[in-house]
């Protein structure tokens, strides 16, 4: 055979791009850089314990918990509600001539976003009763273990069940017109006593209407409770929504007008404001009376194979890296290149009504003890992405997984020291580092690595000399 020159040089060309290949089968293929992991991997140990939230300030909350569960793992939780009333900002006179009163309802909105703000517990079978009363003084006290003091007069009562999906239809007073039916999002709509109404607010001097303060002198608030004789089932927590106009007490009455005669009119007083010159409070108690959460709490030393995390300021877990601190001396000088943080589900813990919280917050101690965000979470929510750091509940998989690349990465190398890192529930539309009351939620988790229902730590790392 005769070559040419160009033949030649093709044939030492394509000699040279095989013996160059040294994994033909990956000839062509793209690797997708944010699903390749590289490096070693290693499950690193991760030891829990539970701890008991600390009070906090139920001020200025993104919604309002009422209601009352009795959960075999976790006891008797109970919320109720103290509301500072306002006078109606378009009351620029009194009731008018001869004023008597139709009605009077506390409305009470369930949040109109997803459904796990709204409730958690049981709407299919439990039936909720709510007693209402008047606030014996001014809300002075905020946190959620005050007890606020209330007269002992029951001024209204709600009993069934709550739909929090399911629309109400009201009547919209028209003044001076046919009154007309309107749908409204799911609330707690609540008669109070006329009488006492009527003695209360309807008789008052008009210029006690003329400032928040004055009013709230005079008529102190209101006070919402469970009453649990009256009450039965599982439970459920509901949550009220104070942010918007949609909580409030109507009055409807009849009065003289001048040119029409006799007319129904209704004027709403706004309940609170997120400020404590018009303050809303929730109070919250916790009962573990025999249930395994006070086994726990009462030896939390102890090696156990789950814990537990409650919403509603009730109770997280401490976990702790043991291993990274000789991280370096074990392995070598390393570069993490992925950390996981792989917390499963106990086995059959997910029943309804008390399903699985829907999103966990992990945040860690600084060195005062003070809650912290870790780098990774802040990283992402700089980059508007909080999302890829994880912390929601994988239902296929039972399990969360949290992204903690960089915070593993500064506790092998000890830029940060380890002084507890801390799992929670979390409302599903907030992520906080501080106890919740606005999710009810809880979950039971794995607490040893060796265990069918694990809390593992997955670092993959290269080693860099």
């Amino acid at each position: 055979m005769k070559f040419t020159k160009q033949d030649l040089l093709t044939l030492l060309i394509s000699l040279f791009l095989f013996a160059s290949c040294k994994n033909p089968d990956g000839v062509g293929l793209d690797i997708d850089s944010n699903t390749a992991i590289t490096g070693n991997l290693v499950v690193s140990n991760v030891t829990t314990q539970i701890v008991k939230e600390a009070d906090i300030s139920t001020i200025a909350l993104a919604r309002y918990p009422i209601g009352y569960m009795n959960d075999p793992v976790f006891g008797k939780t109970e919320a109720s509600i103290a509301m500072t009333v306002a006078p109606p900002t378009t009351l620029a006179q009194d009731f008018g001539t001869s004023p008597t009163l139709d009605s009077a309802v506390l409305v009470l909105s369930l949040p109109t976003t997803d459904a796990v703000t709204k409730f958690y517990g049981d709407t299919t079978s439990s039936i909720y009763s709510v007693d209402i009363y008047q606030l014996t003084n001014n809300i002075t006290k905020y946190k959620n273990s005050d007890v606020q003091a209330h007269n002992s007069q029951l001024l209204g009562n709600f009993r069934g069940k709550i739909n929090p999906n399911t629309p109400v239809k009201i009547y919209d007073i028209v003044t001076a017109a046919a009154d007309t039916i309107k749908n409204m999002p799911a609330q707690l709509r609540i008669p109070l006593n006329k009488a006492f109404i009527q003695q209360q607010i309807m008789n008052l001097a008009i210029t006690n209407f003329t400032t928040n303060a004055k009013f709230a002198n005079i008529f102190k608030g209101l006070y919402a409770q469970i009453n649990k004789t009256t009450s039965s089932g599982t439970g459920g927590i509901a949550f009220i929504d104070f942010s918007s106009s949609t909580s409030y007490l109507q009055l409807v009455y009849k009065h003289t007008n001048t040119s029409s005669g006799i007319d129904t009119t209704s004027v709403n007083f706004p309940i609170g404001t997120s400020s404590t010159a018009l303050p809303i409070t929730a109070t919250i108690s916790h009962d573990y009376t025999g249930t395994p959460v006070q086994t726990q709490l009462l030896a939390p030393t102890a090696e156990y194979q789950t814990t537990y995390l409650q919403g509603l300021v009730g109770v997280k877990t401490k976990i702790k890296f043991p291993d990274l601190a000789k991280f370096n001396s074990t392995y070598g000088k390393s570069v993490v290149n992925k950390a996981d943080l792989i917390i499963e589900l106990g086995s059959g813990t997910s029943v309804y009504p008390f399903l699985a919280a829907q999103r966990l917050s992990l945040y860690r101690w600084d060195l005062a003890e003070q809650p912290a965000n870790i780098s990774d979470y802040t990283s992402y929510v700089a980059n508007s992405t909080p999302a890829l750091f994880g912390g929601y509940f994988d239902s296929i998989n039972n399990r969360y997984i949290f992204n903690v690349t960089n915070y593993v990465q500064t506790l092998i190398d000890g830029t940060i020291e380890d002084n507890g890192t801390f799992l929670a529930p979390t409302s599903y539309t907030l992520f906080e580092t501080t106890p919740t009351a606005t999710s009810a939620e809880r979950a039971i988790i794995g607490a040893k690595t060796t265990t069918t229902n694990k809390i593992k730590l997955n670092i993959y790392y290269t080693k860099i000399n």
